[in-house]
């Protein structure tokens, strides 16, 4: 939904009239599907998915302002069929959507292709965006949200692919602590000698964890190590969730948590 107590979710603030009028595009049974593009936009495209057709416009507005190729879904089955059709760099995906709610749109693209994923969520319960991270989102924003800071975070998105794809041109060695085993060449995890399925943005985490094993590292310096921040917004929670993501996959006991000042990394137990 657009608003919440009458307060848009984009910006927090009343709203000058009701968002919801007659000259707002009715929802169908089809998938809706539009493009939204500029002249001189890069080759990087976003696709976009929100059924609230003023979020999905002002944040299709800001990307392609930012240089993108911006593609608009207003349901679940219509964001499945852009990307079947033209599988884009990035997807900001709503949770609540008709037909397909986001988290299993997020679970289907991931079982064919791996697509970096911005959720966007109208609750901040910690349960709903641990399933996002679950189901292969690589961040998250709560509404109501700042369109900058979500241009900032998809830049900092395609940074990180960037890196991953200079790192795989130029792998660095296999790290082993213990009965951890990180192998940054093929991003692959085993612990014990079994495999731990991660995001992208949990292997980076545990990669710059593994780094500094036993050295406690503030959760500012994850936020502009590993996702490229220079400002802690509200971001340190979404270090905190993947942390617990991390510790649900790879045991409670790996990563150590320093109280107001960030987290470390626990040698693992004996080799496999």
């Amino acid at each position: 939904m657009c608003t919440r107590g009458g307060k848009d979710l984009l910006t927090g603030r009343q709203p000058p009239q009701d968002l919801h009028t007659s000259s707002a595009p009715s929802p169908t049974s089809a998938p809706i599907v539009s493009r939204v593009s500029s002249a001189g936009s890069t080759t990087r495209r976003v696709l976009v998915v929100d059924d609230e057709p003023t979020i999905a416009a002002s944040v299709a507005a800001r990307l392609r302002a930012e240089g993108f190729i911006v593609d608009v879904a207003h349901d679940g089955p219509g964001a499945l069929d852009r990307v079947a059709a033209d599988p884009p760099d990035l997807i900001v995906l709503d949770v609540m959507l008709p037909g397909l709610d986001g988290l299993e749109v997020c679970r289907r693209i991931h079982a064919e292709r791996p697509i970096p994923i911005i959720m966007l969520t109208a609750r901040d319960e910690e349960t709903d965006k641990l399933v996002g991270l679950a189901v292969g989102a690589d961040d998250y924003l709560t509404k109501p949200f700042s369109i900058r800071e979500l241009a900032a975070r998809v830049h900092a998105l395609f940074r990180r692919i960037d890196r991953i794809a200079d790192a795989a041109a130029a792998p660095a060695a296999r790290i082993v602590l213990g009965d951890l085993e990180i192998d940054p060449a093929q991003r692959r995890v085993r612990r014990g000698g079994t495999p731990a399925h991660l995001t992208p943005t949990e292997f980076d985490l545990l990669t710059e964890l593994a780094a500094h094993p036993r050295q406690v590292l503030a959760r500012e310096a994850l936020l502009a190590r590993v996702w490229g921040w220079s400002v802690a917004t509200s971001g340190t929670r979404t270090v905190d969730s993947h942390v617990k993501a991390l510790r649900r996959k790879l045991g409670a006991d790996l990563i150590r948590t320093v109280h107001g000042v960030g987290y470390a990394l626990e040698a693992g137990g004996e080799p496999a």
